[in-house]
């Protein structure tokens, strides 16, 4: 068989790891902001609950359909994108090159490969149908069939055969098979249906040509019909036994049709996605149209590739290209009288993100919860970084006053919504009492305010002063001032709270391009394409000086903890300007293209930038060099550092997602060596929505010499590092039962003997043995009974002594006293902590307590041993506890022969001394370390 067989464990030795060059500081972590990528979706049915299965790029996600929660995605990258999805219990099948990946629960199980193609490169399977016992996949002309290997086997993993279909009926669409026709698809092309018996491989039925291309036929729940959609947004209902067109359905546009799907909890209702991305609804019964939704998906996305009802529900899930994911439901008929009257479908639930690539981002929060995303589509997104379900869309609704007038917003006389944003600013010292956000639209001549609290727009429009457009924004640290700056050079400077005009500037001659100011609302910057810098005294409205540069200057960037700030020029380099001095602190050179975005990480120590070389430069500003770099396979066109430095976030060409990388120097040092040559930087892909290849913070914590892995999985040591303490897997309980067993037994000890119950009735008041004799003795008599009782009284005695076979080997010692005698004290530490506290009591209770001692040397060697391999710690101390509990008198006897110069003595008294040096070294460690991580998650943790 030509599939690949990936349960199979393998070991990846060390010398067949490549050497990757990876970066110092970032490492890949995942992205976010992916739902679908426009493939139509599967869904799988597990008992009575739904999942549905959708794809982006090489990876596939599965949502909850109740409630469209992210319950899985697939935990590696397939080799090639996939290309269509299929899905059964608890397995997914999924598409990719010329294989067939078979997925349970996000990981890979199975995996097959199409046998004898020749371009592997063009190879594209376009739709996947599994029903019974065969797996169906189908390329533009060919039909491949596999089957179970097995009666037993839970999914198709054999090929069994192949066939073509002749180019002069087209190219194959769809196939699906009928339900009750055993062994038969129905494959559509472009002009015709084709039927075959998949058992035999051979065309049993051909249809004449149809007028109309087809594009997509489904099953009906009616015997032997189906539905087709047609190219002119024509949707037939034909009898495939008849061969003949019972309806011809006209969605009322010329557009495309997608999908079909038929309702089947009781209302002869069918649906039609349209390419154009409207929904058609249609009554058959009654042979009119219900409802015809507008505009459910974006048309220039490709529209709504896939609408289907979830079986027996009145939900309708459908996807399209512009990255979301839609629920809509049919309400039940609250009037008897007027059952006729359908309500239209009412959305439900939906899952998105941005259709086009995101224009500016930043970290919406101080502990880094959520992204603030605007993007090319006009969206405005807050991504969750913690659950997927979190994410929303802000609100472009419009807001009213108690007046009753219209403030800001979207006016109902107008479907579109805001211009793409080009720049976003957010404060929250404000959050909640007004508004916190500030946004820059294209072409637009003032800037729109936004409540992050409410996820809605907010009530404002602040207008250059200049009659300019807006390109410049920002917020003061306060909350209180919003900073508005124009392509024709002037400043205009916002109370939020009213919305009033407050500030006037007028320095730049050309487009302000940032503006920035201090924490403590005493100083102000701006810059323009003018090349001037220009510095400004905010509380007292006076200019204080300016820094005229050869070039124009692109961007800003502010750190108000250093009151440092860096300016991009077109000359490509950075130069970093101390505010309070008003002098250039650095001037960095390295990019070979324009830059087009910049941070400071949270310290102020690092300046992050990206550029259209395609990398990202870290420059460390004490010593003005670079000393990390990462060449990308998409240019960065935004970059932000999370204001608790974990995360870097980044946006890319034609990437609809944010992908996020971890910060490693939360918990290692970095070396400042500066990196002279390009080829020294990180050659790495972007993260991905798996988060294959990525890392977690924790990574940059330990660093491992090998690594072993099975099945891909990372599986840890027993010691992550001989540095660190490792405590057992036992539970607290245990640690507590093996310190207080003497006071656990006599807890539990018996107070009293069982009394027997006065108001027994009288036939429970006879013993078994008692009923027993009375019954012999009426049966044979009392004699007979005091001779049984004689003879079974000699066969005791004389069974008392047992011999033993001289031929066997009897052991009359323990594991744990033979693994002592042996000195073989790495397998007795494994035996005595899987050993239960009742054991373990036991065992110590019977050591050898006399001369020469060689019991308890061992078990103390055995004791030292443990400590010096740090693991087990607690184990091992709460067990020396309960042999010193134990035998206190003992070893107090042996201290004072030790003192007599006994030599057996010594040796005890010189072991318990080692074992005690022992001892402290661990706790002085292990204090070490708890301080050290304690110190670390505060400053992590720490605002």
């Amino acid at each position: 068989m030509p599939g690949v067989d990936t349960s199979k464990k393998q070991k990846i030795s060390k010398e067949s790891k490549q050497v990757i060059r990876k970066s110092k500081i970032f490492s890949p972590f995942r992205t976010i902001g992916h739902v679908s990528n426009g493939i139509p979706f599967a869904i799988g049915t597990l008992g009575s609950t739904f999942y549905i299965v959708t794809i982006v790029g090489k990876s596939f996600q599965i949502y909850d359909a109740s409630t469209l929660h992210l319950l899985f995605v697939s935990n590696k990258q397939t080799s090639d994108p996939i290309s269509s999805v299929t899905a059964r219990s608890h397995f997914v099948f999924c598409s990719y090159g010329n294989k067939i990946g078979v997925f349970r629960r996000g990981r890979l199980e199975y995996e097959m490969e199409i046998p004898n193609v020749l371009n592997k490169l063009n190879f594209r399977i376009n739709k996947l149908l599994i029903f019974n016992a065969y797996l169906v996949a189908c390329t533009d002309n060919k039909v491949y069939i596999f089957e179970n290997k097995e009666s037993t086997d839970k999914f198709p993993t054999t090929f069994y055969t192949s066939f073509e279909i002749n180019q002069i009926y087209g190219t194959i669409v769809d196939v699906i098979h009928m339900p009750t026709h055993m062994n038969k698809i129905v494959v559509a092309t472009s002009k015709h249906l084709l039927i075959y018996n998949i058992k035999t491989g051979k065309n049993i039925f051909i249809t004449d040509e149809f007028t109309e291309n087809i594009t997509s036929i489904t099953p009906a729940p009616v015997i032997n019909f189906i539905a087709i959609g047609t190219s002119e947004g024509i949707c037939k209902i034909y009898n495939i036994k008849k061969v003949k067109t019972l309806k011809n359905i006209n969605t009322g546009s010329k557009s495309l049709i997608t999908s079909i799907s038929f309702r089947t909890d009781g209302n002869p209702h069918i649906v039609c996605s349209l390419r154009n991305g409207d929904l058609f609804f249609y009554d058959l019964n009654r042979n009119a149209r219900i409802h015809h939704s507008p505009n459910v998906h974006k048309e220039e996305f490709g529209g709504v590739s896939k609408a289907q009802f979830l079986n027996g529900n009145p939900i309708v899930v459908t996807t399209g290209g512009d990255n979301s994911l839609k629920e809509f439901v049919f309400d039940p008929v609250l009037s008897e009288t007027n059952s006729a009257v359908v309500t239209p479908p009412r959305h439900l639930r939906s899952r998105g993100g941005h259709s086009a690539p995101p224009s500016s981002i930043l970290f919406s929060d101080e502990n880094a919860h959520f992204v603030a995303s605007a993007s090319l589509d006009r969206s405005f997104w807050l991504f969750s970084l913690r659950k997927d379900a979190q994410s929303q869309e802000m609100s472009q609704k419009e807001s009213k006053i108690k007046n009753g007038k219209l403030q800001a917003g979207i006016s109902s006389k107008f479907k579109n919504k805001f211009p793409p944003i080009i720049s976003i600013a957010q404060e929250n010292s404000r959050i909640g009492e007004w508004d916190n956000v500030l946004t820059a639209h294209q072409d637009e001549k003032f800037a729109r305010s936004w409540n992050s609290k409410n996820k809605k727009i907010g009530k404002h429009q602040l207008n250059t002063i200049d009659e300019g457009i807006v390109k410049s924004i920002t917020i003061s640290q306060c909350g209180n001032f919003g900073f508005v700056g124009s392509s024709n050079g002037g400043i205009g400077v916002y109370n939020l709270q009213s919305g009033a005009l407050r500030k006037k500037y007028k320095l730049h001659k050309k487009s302000v391009t940032g503006i920035s100011i201090d924490g403590m609302n005493r100083k102000m910057v701006s810059c323009g394409l003018d090349g001037i810098v220009g510095f400004y005294d905010f509380s007292e409205s006076k200019y204080l000086g300016k820094l005229l540069f050869d070039s124009p200057i692109t961007n800003l960037c502010y750190h108000r903890s250093s009151d440092l700030f860096a300016i991009s020029l077109d000359d490509l380099s950075v130069v970093v300007i101390d505010a309070v001095s008003q002098k250039i602190v650095r001037q960095l050179f390295g990019h070979t293209n324009r830059i087009t975005s910049m941070d400071f990480s949270n310290d102020g120590r690092w300046l992050i930038t990206a550029s259209l070389d395609s990398t990202i430069r870290t420059w460390d500003l004490p010593t003005g060099g670079c000393i990390d770099g990462i060449k990308l396979p998409k240019v960065a066109t935004n970059l932000k550092i999370s204001p608790n430095g974990e995360f870097l976030a980044t946006s890319h060409v034609n990437d609809v997602g944010i992908s996020l990388w971890t910060n490693k120097s939360q918990f290692k040092k970095i070396s400042t060596k500066h990196i002279e040559d390009e080829s020294e930087f990180a050659n790495i892909l972007l993260p991905n929505v798996s988060g294959e290849g990525g890392s977690s913070m924790i990574d940059g914590a330990l660093e491992f010499d090998e690594l072993d892995t099975e099945d891909g999985i990372y599986i840890s040591p027993e010691n992550l590092d001989n540095g660190l303490i490792t405590l057992s897997n036992n539970s607290r309980n245990k640690f507590n039962s093996i310190i207080y067993i003497d006071s656990i037994k006599q807890r539990n000890k018996t107070k009293e003997a069982p009394k027997k119950d006065e108001k027994l009735p009288f036939f429970l008041e006879l013993t078994g043995l008692k009923v027993g004799n009375n019954a012999i003795e009426n049966e044979i008599g009392k004699d007979a009974v005091s001779k049984l009782n004689e003879r079974q009284e000699d066969l005791n005695s004389s069974s008392k002594l047992l011999e033993l076979d001289q031929n066997k080997e009897y052991q009359f010692e323990t594991d744990f006293t033979k693994l002592l005698r042996l000195n073989k004290f790495d397998e007795f530490i494994k035996l005595i902590v899987s050993l239960s506290p009742s054991n373990i009591d036991f065992e110590i209770k019977s050591i050898s307590l006399s001369p020469p001692y060689d019991e308890i040397v061992s078990f103390f060697n055995a004791m030292i041993f443990g400590l010096q391999s740090k693991s087990n710690i607690e184990i091992l101390i709460a067990i020396v506890f309960n042999f010193l509990d134990s035998h206190s008198d003992v070893i107090y006897g042996i201290k004072k022969l030790a003192k007599e110069n006994d030599d057996n003595a010594l040796r005890v008294v010189n072991v318990l001394d080692e074992f005690q040096n022992s001892n402290i070294k661990v706790t002085e460690k292990l204090d070490e370390i708890s301080k050290y991580c304690s110190s670390v998650v505060n400053f992590v943790t720490s605002t």
